[in-house]
């Protein structure tokens, strides 16, 4: 375990309070732009994971389920979706007590995480006996460097990794202190890390592993440290397991049945870091990642040719502070990150670094291939984050060594590594910009961050040459940081725009097209009649706009989707652009089967109809609105969301998504279904909807003869079906939706979502006979 050479002998009570102190005020600072509502985190926060806190929260205000949404691609099981937020618990309070939270609520709630975990790593490492500047300096870095400043908005990730010094903190209170209260919370920390249940989770969990492992092997009695840690990990272990259990299930099989039930190597391949990215250490802003993309030089962009690599400007962000850099290349020249006690963090550093550059090195392929786990992601250059992390805890230690170890000097051969690591690395920098002919854009960020690091190198000099003590070296040192972070990490076009960018996501939006839609569909409602709208190519985080709104949409944003809905419809991760509106075999067009029975009635686009679906016939939809964001069209054929069926007829389901060649029959008396005989049951009947709720839903159904009470609402293992209060089976229709068979006579229908009784009859047929 990390255990520093040489313990500051002033860690009192006080000093740990003076550290926190300067800690937060700098969090305060290097937030306030947040805090403020100045600017707003954007891209992901808003087009994904706001949205879903939205919906969370007025199911809570609405006494409803969470579990099961109907607003984005036809229904989606949330309680399966990483990124629904419903097993994150500081938005689960957050929607507990606001039922309509704003950008401004979802970005501070995001913050206070940030400073809870800069705490929890410098509570750990005071633990660990570090000088109170350099826990200071460290929690800094790491919350306000890397993939945590500039990847905030995938907020999922950070949120996952915020957990990872929590756990370490609490593990190692556990391990040293034989307590049960600290192990039960290092269970707890390390089971809401795992339930981000994204690649920065998975990688934290590996590391976990090792740093146990890593504690026992270096411990000078390896079998009493295995011994006295059993208890501790056992209670950890049971702890988490019991929260972490039913999550994991269900999204691993959520996601075996899902789009993308696996990433393979030159999928994910196409997310790797790009080697030139590991200068973005010295000089963040280097490839203009700050500015609009056109403005961006850097891998991949139109500047690098056939990288092949799919990544964002904002992903490949690596600087943590100019001091932070600099104390690691000391640790680095001095020998200092490869002892004993933070090897493991040295070891960590260089994998993750590896695991990062993906194809570009051969070692990827081999993780990729063996570690369980890396082929459910599609994007190594995640790692970044965790790069960011233990490049932290790394400078954190070299700072301590350097401010409470005999000052020696330092050998030719160090010196020579000290200065030539940056001096190459600025150097490759300028190289670069001179071969891209984009010196200009890049020497203003050049030269800044060779300034940073002259500051940074004034002020360890000020440090040691004027013997400050801790109070004094944790104030200079935070003042510094927070002058370099706030310049170098702060708002820019990848972290913070003006809220007023996502004004169409404030659930209280006048925007004209969202109270059209909500206006047309609120006039259509009937006790049979709930139709569904699409939102296409007004801008990235559009999609998603259904879930704050209550509009119930075909399409969405989100990277999982059901596999089954996914190859029917052709729908992709999102459709924030005209051409990412997708269509499939089965629905080839607009003017199709599969718009009417989806009850897809009301299509808003950002450009005229026809130049996103070319089949169109005119008459075939119908013009409503012109609103100020683009047009409202109405198919009036959709049909009503439940129907009575007196017919049914044998399909081939697989069959039909691949050829897209429907029988001919009527389906507001008809019926497909893959195993029932064809069969007519004769007189009329009728259905209407009684009650319709997130995962219940009832109906009332009455005719003549019998026959098949079919709801048009996308049909899911974990949905189930009851006939006047008995079990009933619930049948798969028409390719993708449900239906019930029913005898003549009055009858009451009811749809529940039960995912856990879904999973374990999964569970069970899947299990070996």
């Amino acid at each position: 375990m990390l255990a520093p050479h040489s313990r500051f002998v002033g860690h009192e009570q006080g000093a740990r309070l003076l550290a926190a102190g300067a800690l937060a005020a700098a969090w305060m600072v290097l937030a306030w732009q947040w805090l403020s509502g100045t600017v707003t985190i954007p891209w992901d926060a808003k087009a994904q994971f706001l949205p879903q806190l939205q919906f969370l929260a007025a199911s809570f205000a609405k006494g409803e389920s969470p579990f099961w949404t109907p607003n984005v691609f036809s229904g989606h099981p949330q309680i399966a979706d990483p990124q629904s937020l419903i097993f994150s618990p500081p938005y689960v309070l957050l929607a507990l007590f606001n039922s309509a939270p704003t950008a401004w609520a979802a970005d501070t709630t995001i913050y206070l995480m940030l400073l809870a975990s800069a705490i929890a790593l410098m509570l750990w490492l005071a633990d660990k006996g570090l000088h109170p500047a350099a826990a200071v300096m460290a929690a800094l870095s790491f919350a306000f460097g890397a993939a945590m400043a500039w990847r905030i908005q995938h907020v999922g990730q950070v949120m996952s990794l915020a957990y990872l010094p929590v756990v370490l903190l609490f593990l190692d209170r556990a391990l040293t202190r034989r307590s049960v209260a600290n192990s039960a919370l290092a269970g707890l920390a390390a089971a809401l890390l795992v339930l981000g249940r994204d690649q920065i989770a998975l990688l934290s969990v590996y590391f976990l592993i090792a740093y146990v492992v890593s504690g026992w092997w270096t411990a000078p009695d390896r079998a009493a440290s295995v011994r006295t840690s059993i208890k501790p990990l056992a209670a950890a272990a049971f702890v988490g397991s019991l929260v972490i259990a039913i999550p994991v299930i269900l999204t691993a099989l959520v996601a075996a049945d899902s789009n993308r039930p696996s990433i393979d190597f030159e999928g994910a391949g196409h997310g790797s870091l790009h080697p030139a990215l590991l200068l973005t250490a010295f000089a963040p802003d280097v490839f203009g990642s700050s500015g609009h993309y056109g403005e961006y030089w850097g891998p991949p962009s139109g500047i690098w040719k056939d990288t092949q690599l799919y990544l964002a400007q904002n992903m490949g962000q690596l600087y943590i502070g100019a001091l932070p850099i600099l104390m690691l290349i000391r640790g680095l020249a001095t020998g200092v990150i490869w002892r004993r006690e933070v090897r493991i963090f040295t070891i960590a550093l260089g994998v993750s670094i590896v695991y990062a550059l993906g194809w570009y090195t051969p070692v990827f392929k081999f993780m990729h291939a063996y570690m369980p786990g890396v082929d459910l992601y599609r994007r190594p250059a995640d790692a970044v984050f965790v790069i960011g992390f233990f490049a932290s805890v790394l400078a954190g230690y070299s700072f301590h060594a350097v401010l409470t170890e005999h000052r020696e000097r330092l050998s030719p051969q160090q010196v020579l590594v000290y200065a030539t690591m940056p001096c190459i690395a600025f150097a490759l920098m300028i190289g670069l910009a001179v071969y891209f002919k984009t010196i200009e854009r890049a020497w203003p960020a050049i030269a800044t961050a060779a300034g940073l690091m002259a500051a940074a190198l004034i002020a360890l000099w000020l440090v040691r040459a004027w013997g400050l003590g801790p109070p004094a070296a944790t104030a200079l040192i935070a003042v510094l940081m927070t002058a370099d972070l706030g310049f170098s990490n702060g708002p820019g076009n990848a972290t913070g725009l003006p809220p007023v960018a996502y004004e169409v996501l404030d659930p209280a939006t006048k925007n004209s097209t969202i109270a059209k839609l909500k206006e047309l569909v609120a006039s259509n409602t009937s006790d049979n009649r709930r139709d569904r709208v699409e939102l296409v190519g007004f801008g990235f985080h559009w999609p998603n706009a259904s879930l704050t709104h209550g509009l119930e949409n075909t399409l969405g944003y989100n990277p999982l989707r059901l596999g089954l809905y996914t190859r029917a419809t052709g729908a992709g991760d999102q459709v924030g652009l005209p051409s990412q509106k997708g269509f499939s075999p089965l629905w080839p067009s607009y003017r199709s089967r599969l718009s009417d029975l989806l009850g897809l009635r009301y299509i808003a686009t950002s450009v005229p109809i026809d130049g996103i679906d070319t089949g169109l016939k005119p008459g075939d939809l119908t013009l409503l609105a012109k609103t100020d964001d683009g047009y409202i069209y109405e198919n009036s054929r959709a049909l009503p969301r439940v129907l009575f069926a007196t017919q049914s007829l044998r399909a081939d389901f697989s069959s039909l998504l691949q050829t897209g060649a429907w029988p001919e029959f009527d389906p507001a008396t008809a019926v497909l279904l893959e195993d029932a005989a064809t069969g007519k049951a004769g007189g009329l009947g009728s259905a209407r909807i009684s009650a319709y709720h997130n995962t219940n839903i009832a109906i009332e159904a009455e005719s003549q003869d019998g026959g098949f009470v079919v709801l048009n609402d996308i049909w899911q293992p974990w949905w189930f079906a009851t006939l006047d209060g008995e079990d009933a089976p619930l049948l798969r229709a028409n390719v993708l939706f449900r239906a019930v068979k029913v005898p003549p006579g009055h009858h009451t229908i009811r749809f529940s979502f039960e995912p856990l009784r879904g999973a374990f009859a999964q569970l069970k047929s899947r299990a070996p006979k």
